[in-house]
């Protein structure tokens, strides 16, 4: 019960980790270089009589503060008032100043123009209207064509293109929206007569081999798994298909899990049938009540039973 909805919150939170660390960081870090090229005015002096200038100066109409921590060094690095204001008030109490004029504006840029409440809701909404707008252009003429071109030229390089093909599988499986119409789930005898697999519906195929057959026949999926989204098509009699009493939902999961998640109808079905069996031999086997199991009062065997 647990498990599932855990593992689903897992899931998204791995994935919002990677758009994190692989999307908004490198972002963000490229917004904060860019904003500190445009911004940065910090003035570098060296330490000498015709050079040095007081703690605080103006200097083409701004006003400088010496950076605190490098007063004594050879050279001095100058930073507008406003922006050691800034510092001054934001930076955290075991924070110390930076030492640099560039540091102190990639820290000001920070905390400034990037903070994380405004960043975080921006550069999402940017990145999901970018993989919108990508997935508008993909769809597009020209987008399938340079897709075309691009999916070729990984299937040119080795190991990657096995990696890249099988990823592609599953997510078009768990993301795209199936382009294949299901109509009902059956069961018919295949690859021979004895074994049966679980097929989907999809038309009622091809009208040349209705007449071959001299009967109506069935266009119909075979999914294979763990990964239903590969398979056979094969086209059966309508006589030999046997209509199951379970969705489509359902007949997946059964795939997916290797026939270890069956339908709760039949399931049920099947141990009733056993019940049954077994009462007519005096035996005692779990009986469905309430969608559980529970142990049934044996039936006395009968002489010579």
């Amino acid at each position: 019960m647990v498990l599932p909805p855990l593992l689903t919150v897992v899931f998204f939170l791995w994935v919002g980790g990677m758009v994190n660390d692989y999307v908004l960081k490198p972002v963000t870090i490229s917004a904060r270089e860019l904003l500190v090229f445009v911004t940065n005015e910090a003035e570098i002096v060296e330490k000498s009589p015709d050079k040095l200038f007081p703690e605080q100066n103006s200097f083409n109409g701004t006003t400088y503060h010496i950076l605190p921590d490098n007063q004594d060094s050879e050279v001095r690095h100058y930073i507008p008032t406003h922006v050691f204001k800034e510092l001054s008030d934001k930076l955290d109490a075991n924070e110390k100043m930076p030492l640099s004029g560039e540091a102190a504006y990639r820290k000001y840029v920070e905390l400034v123009w990037l903070q994380p409440q405004f960043v975080l809701p921006v550069f999402g909404s940017v990145f999901i209207l970018a993989c919108y707008l990508l997935g508008k252009f993909l769809a597009a003429g020209l987008g399938t064509f340079a897709l075309g071109v691009f999916e070729r030229g990984i299937e040119q390089i080795p190991i990657i293109r096995n990696v890249y093909g099988s990823v592609k599988q599953v997510t078009d499986f768990v993301f795209s929206e199936s382009q294949v119409e299901y109509t009902r789930v059956i069961a018919c005898e295949y690859p021979r007569k004895g074994i049966w697999s679980l097929g989907l519906v999809t038309s009622d195929s091809m009208a040349d081999l209705a007449a071959a057959a001299n009967e109506e026949v069935l266009a119909v999926l075979i999914p294979t798994s763990p990964l239903p989204m590969t398979g056979y098509t094969v086209t059966i009699r309508k006589s030999e298909a046997i209509d199951l009493n379970i969705s489509i939902d359902q007949a997946l999961q059964y795939i997916v899990s290797c026939g270890v998640v069956v339908p709760p109808q039949q399931l049920t079905a099947a141990m009733k049938r056993k019940q049954e069996a077994a009462n007519a031999v005096g035996t005692s086997v779990p009986t469905i009540t309430d969608n559980s199991l529970v142990e049934s009062d044996p039936t006395p065997p009968t002489a010579g039973g």
